[in-house]
């Protein structure tokens, strides 16, 4: 298991992001993606398959259709099955406390852990994982703890077919394995919205897939 007791890096808006990814770098076996519109990065072997296996009981057992702020009117935006993780689960537990190891991240500025469940057919459209800042509810999702800032992401299984996570915008698609981290920034050097990671959950086409997703944002989580 590595060290948790790393510095937790700020996660405040005029902080700069760049100390967060040399923090990640340090993580063993990391790998940064080589494109200058994106701070991104993945690890394989981030948790154990018996612990992902653990997760994907859960999100079977306590899933809820899923939701999003603006689907455009778009019924079929995002058509996967959530679960919402509480402090009670020790699964869960752990793996947070090895996400804030691996980014160096203040737990206090993550939003409640989520686990989403993709059936055939069903996938999540490209989107931003940030509030747009003229969108009709940012203030109402961003005025407590602000923008979102960086997202981890957890593939918790291999999926027959589909299913894969597409960049479009730097041209990267990530394929599900099992235990697989992602991390990227959300935001721009300075701050703003970086519209280059836009990304699609594609359809799955044969099987199911599992993710479990962490969002930070720029100050504590207090709803």
């Amino acid at each position: 298991m590595q060290n948790l007791a790393s510095p937790l890096l700020n996660l405040g808006s005029g902080h700069p992001s760049e100390p967060i990814a040399e923090h990640i770098m340090r993580w063993p076996g990391v790998q940064r993606v080589p494109h200058p519109k994106i701070q991104m990065f993945i690890a394989k072997n981030f948790l154990e398959p018996e612990l992902c296996q653990l997760l994907m009981i859960k999100i079977d057992a306590e899933r809820r259709p899923s939701t999003i702020a603006d689907a455009n009117d778009d019924y079929a935006f995002r058509t996967s099955e959530t679960c919402d993780f509480t402090g009670q689960d020790a699964v869960a537990t752990e793996l947070k406390r090895r996400m804030t190891a691996f980014t160096g991240l203040d737990p206090t500025h993550g939003e409640p852990m989520q686990g989403q469940r993709y059936d055939i057919g069903q996938e999540f459209k490209a989107h931003t994982d940030y509030f747009e800042p003229q969108g009709r509810d940012y203030e109402k999702y961003c005025s407590v703890a602000g923008q979102r800032t960086w997202t981890v992401m957890l593939y918790l299984n291999e999926v027959e077919a589909g299913g894969a996570t597409r960049f479009k915008a730097v041209d990267k698609i990530i394929q599900p394995e099992v235990g697989k981290v992602v991390a990227w920034n959300n935001l721009r050097p300075d701050g703003t919205p970086n519209p280059s990671t836009i990304h699609h959950a594609m359809k799955v086409r044969a099987g199911l897939k599992y993710v479990v997703t962490q969002w930070y944002r720029q100050k504590p989580w207090g709803w």
